[in-house]
């Protein structure tokens, strides 16, 4: 069978993918969904209602909705929580929401204001079980996710729990694992640690972060290109560490420039021309999933 995660599957195939929001945060916005044009969705919660009977509603939503036209169960779904990843200890406390989100079938995790390596090991050993043990002892500690949410995470998935147990792993650290985890160095907290932090095994992605990044710098309207001298640098700076690091870079594209910036190294693409710009890409790439 196809892999569960499909941003997965393209990444093997060396291929970028791209993403969007969803069209409604319900069961009927998770059956719309199902026919995105998009390879995942990206489920804020950090600025929206921490919600899990309407996270695990619109999930299952995509379930009805699906299969994919490339034959997935459904499209690949992160969430971004309400947490900063200020410190260990923040992590820690608030490692309940990272339970509920994999229990309600997530995908994937993203860590905002991932300011210390600490924190983001914490983030990572709390999204893994502890008798996985790829990683142990080579920068993670065991992990601390316990029983309980594999059994309506499994549903989700389409696989059985035992499956689960062992796919609910990240990627690309585990190369049977299933599960995106991301970082935003979205400060200058943030990016004066961003090769240490990027270098904590079981980190999948990570981004820059423009909007809070600019605000952190000084500049709190520039969101969107072009970008003054200090930004570009901060960018430069995490796609950099990506790249040492063997991790995925995520930041904007346009129709204008997503050819340029797939050859730049960007592995995971945003922005306002959404769909315009995948369909340029995806043509670049030649790339041959269904969408």
């Amino acid at each position: 069978m196809p892999r569960v995660n499909r941003c997965v599957e393209l990444f093997a195939q060396g291929q970028p993918v791209y993403y969007a929001g969803p069209s409604e945060r319900s069961y009927q916005g998770g059956r719309a969904d199902a026919g995105t044009w998009a390879d995942y969705i990206v489920y804020d919660i950090e600025h929206h209602a921490f919600d899990m009977y309407q996270l695990g509603a619109y999930m299952q939503g995509l379930v009805d909705g699906g299969p994919t036209r490339s034959g997935h169960r459904s499209p690949a779904v992160i969430v971004t929580p309400p947490f900063d990843g200020t410190s260990p200890d923040v992590v820690r406390a608030n490692s309940w929401m990272i339970k509920q989100v994999l229990a309600a079938g997530a995908h994937g995790l993203l860590l905002v204001h991932a300011e210390s390596p600490e924190a983001v090991k914490a983030f990572v050993e709390h999204a893994r079980y502890p008798f996985n043990k790829i990683g142990i002892g080579e920068g993670l500690d065991e992990g601390r996710r316990g029983s309980g949410g594999q059994e309506s995470a499994a549903a989700v998935w389409g696989v059985s729990e035992r499956e689960y147990l062992d796919f609910a792993e990240p990627w690309p650290l585990n190369p049977r694992g299933e599960l995106l985890l991301g970082l935003k160095i979205e400060n200058k907290r943030a990016l004066s640690n961003c090769e240490l932090s990027l270098r904590v095994p079981g980190i999948s992605f990570a981004e820059w972060g423009p909007g809070d990044m600019g605000m952190s710098l000084g500049f709190p309207d520039n969101h969107d290109e072009p970008y003054p001298p200090e930004m570009e640098s901060a960018r430069s700076r995490v796609l950099a560490a990506c790249k040492a690091n063997g991790i995925k870079f995520l930041s904007s594209v346009y129709d204008h420039n997503v050819t340029m910036r797939i050859d730049e190294g960007v592995s995971i693409c945003t922005g306002r021309d959404g769909e315009s710009a995948a369909k340029i890409g995806r043509a670049y790439t030649r790339r041959t999933m269904p969408v």
